[in-house]
């Protein structure tokens, strides 16, 4: 639940507005969608010959490895059980890290897989565990890791010949750790104040010095350190209402702005050996990725163009010669290019879409933009059903992000996708609050939530119902987390507004939610207090008055709950208990449980279950299709 991190448009000229063509399209079963594949690269072997990657083709993920010359992926771990992430290659052998946690439950582990197979666990105990990166001679690696204390993580180094952990940062007030300098004599380290702004700290390891960085009120996120250990680089939107790229210059104390854009910059990194500069834009809900060689004095590098894609993120080989390249869009998942700099040849390494799927029977995401009660602009995404028309209405969906402050986007869904295959509309509203929109948009929904944030969603309704190709009757909301309690919130406060509800995992008491969030949220629960309430002062009159679970006795439509049994942030008894109080009212209410999900569905076999079980419900109590 924590927040991660414009020009008016008469309605009118809204692109959801602009006729088009409709169409019967072929309908396809969830199992034909959840046949696409989930990949993502950790970089390159040793040699370069070879990429690390997470694929969950055999329906959970797992660890694979894939050959540059095109050969078949080869699968690096067997697990059915618990999900297997890849995090990177050893620097000078085939070894390799991967992270895993047990069912959901977050605490993940840091595994070393040798060349026979064999797995050890080298973060073993009941704590969390997080790669954060080779040190620059590639003798040890640094990792973040919260066994001594499970409120606060201490960064520890462990040296590659005996794989024995070192600590070398305390963290004893609830710091953030960025990014270690190549000289291991600094680190950088942030502090959150609110859930919008932070302070930014330099710390000196041998004598923890520390030396504040941040200046004024702001947001402040640091990256990376020169190649030269002499500058810090860090994101901050002091002075402005988007993130930029600052650095810090350690023995002059020097500041300077080094990149802005019209939006967000997400983040920021430079190359092993500091040629190239990466950086990622969150650009109008999409992410647009710019490489400079600062070889050729920081000019742009030109990467081949993805037609049919954007580039979502970019791997540098430590050579600096090759990099691995992300091109997704909102009718693909990401597949896997690898270019090469000096020869120009680009690869594609990936085929992740379903041949059962036609690409033509998909939808294209459209950036939208409505007005809401009080004339704020909301942005959101929206999906037209190719068998839409004046003529043939079509039910709808507003669908609300999780959070708070996370952000509707472009990218590939399969659950989102098939419903619109199976003729739902899908507005997925960015509400305010939601990130990606500059810092005053971000904070308008500070300690008002499920209040104006939620009258956005029902704007968002009525955006929907102004189109002739919706049927204004049968439009509902779903949602997960935290757009899970903003289904709960207007069932239970705007109980007219919309004709069902679809509840994943969210929030309905939030005095229980906010006093049992996982400790190693403990860093920036002060923080989540600031915006959320404190629910141990006077903060819990309105924390109560908000929680769904409070104004059951509302509720008037049909709802279904899906949820995870090992979910930490948001407990199965939220659930248990908004289903037991929606039954004792008599509406209609479908409950799917999950005995090995946590905080969201991971095995394929799960999501299945849940998007039969969701399309089934709306089929019933939305679009009210006759059954024989």
């Amino acid at each position: 639940m924590k927040k991660i991190v414009f020009a008016f448009l008469p309605l009118l000229l809204l692109l959801g507005c602009q006729k088009e063509e409709s169409r019967e399209v072929k309908q396809y079963t969830i199992e034909q969608f959840m046949d696409n594949q989930d990949v993502f690269g950790s970089g390159f072997s040793h040699d370069e010959s070879r990429v690390l990657l997470t694929n969950n083709k055999t329906g959970i993920y797992n660890a694979y490895e894939l050959s540059l010359d095109g050969k078949e992926p080869k699968a690096l771990t067997n697990s059915t059980k618990n999900s297997v992430f890849a995090v990177s290659y050893f620097p000078n052998d085939d070894r390799f890290l991967y992270s895993s946690d047990e069912g959901g439950n977050e605490l993940n582990h840091l595994y070393l897989q040798d060349t026979t197979g064999k797995a050890t666990d080298l973060t073993a105990g009941k704590a969390k565990a997080q790669f954060y990166g080779w040190a620059h001679d590639k003798k040890s690696f640094f990792f973040i890791w919260n066994k001594r204390d499970a409120r606060f993580f201490d960064l520890y180094e462990m040296d590659v010949a005996t794989l024995k952990p070192k600590l070398l940062f305390q963290n004893d007030g609830g710091y953030s750790v960025g990014s270690i300098s190549n000289d291991k004599k600094y680190i950088s380290l942030s502090k959150e104040i609110n859930t919008n702004d932070s302070e930014l700290f330099l710390c000196e390891l041998a004598t923890k010095k520390m030396t504040k960085i941040s200046e004024n009120l702001a947001a402040y996120q640091p990256t990376d350190f020169s190649t030269d250990s002499q500058k810090m680089y860090y994101l901050t939107d002091d002075g402005a209402e988007f993130k930029r790229l600052m650095s810090y210059d350690i023995a002059t104390g020097k500041r300077e702005k080094v990149a802005e854009e019209k939006w967000d910059i997400m983040y920021a990194y430079h190359s092993d050996k500091g040629r190239y500069r990466v950086i990622g834009i969150n650009d109008d809900a999409r992410t647009v990725v710019k490489v400079f060689d600062m070889q050729e004095g920081g000019k742009e590098v030109d990467f081949p163009k993805f037609e049919e894609g954007n580039v979502n993120s970019v791997t540098i080989s430590d050579s600096e010669q090759k990099v691995a390249i992300s091109v997704g869009s909102s009718t693909s998942n990401d597949n896997l290019y690898v270019y090469d700099f000096k020869s120009k040849d680009l690869k594609k390494l990936t085929d992740v879409m379903s041949k059962a799927i036609e690409p033509t029977d998909l939808v294209q995401a459209e950036v939208v933009r409505f007005k809401s009660f009080d004339g704020t602009e909301i942005p959101a995404i929206l999906y037209r059903p190719h068998q839409a028309s004046a003529g043939q209405k079509v039910p709808a969906l507003v669908k609300v992000h999780g959070g708070p402050g996370g952000q509707a986007r472009t990218g590939y869904s399969d659950n989102t996708q098939f419903l619109v295959n199976h003729g739902y509309a899908v507005l997925d509203i960015n509400n305010r609050g939601s990130s990606g929109y500059g810092k005053t948009f971000y904070k308008m929904d500070d300690k008002n939530h499920g209040e104006k944030d939620l009258q956005d969603c029902v704007e968002g309704k009525n955006y929907l119902a102004s189109l002739d190709w919706v049927d204004k009757e049968k439009i509902g909301i779903m949602g997960g987390s935290y757009g899970g309690f903003m289904v709960m919130a207007a069932l239970t406060s705007k109980p007219k507004e919309f004709k069902v509800g679809v509840n994943y995992f969210g929030v309905v008491n939030w005095l229980r939610t906010l006093k049992s969030i996982p400790p190693w949220w403990e860093s920036f629960k002060d923080a989540l207090y600031q915006e959320m309430g404190d629910p141990n002062t006077a903060d819990s009159l309105r924390l109560r008055r908000i929680s769904p679970l409070f104004n059951a006795n509302n509720i008037e439509i049909p709802l279904i709950v899906l949820q995870g049994s090992q979910d930490p942030r948001v407990l199965q008894v939220e659930s248990d208990e908004m289903v037991a109080a929606a039954k004792k009212k008599g509406v209609p209410v479908e409950y799917v449980l999950f005995p090995d999900e946590g905080h969201g569905f991971v095995k394929k076999e799960n999501q299945i279950k849940a998007s039969k079980a969701v399309l089934a419900f709306l089929d019933k109590y939305l679009a009210q299709k006759k059954t024989d």
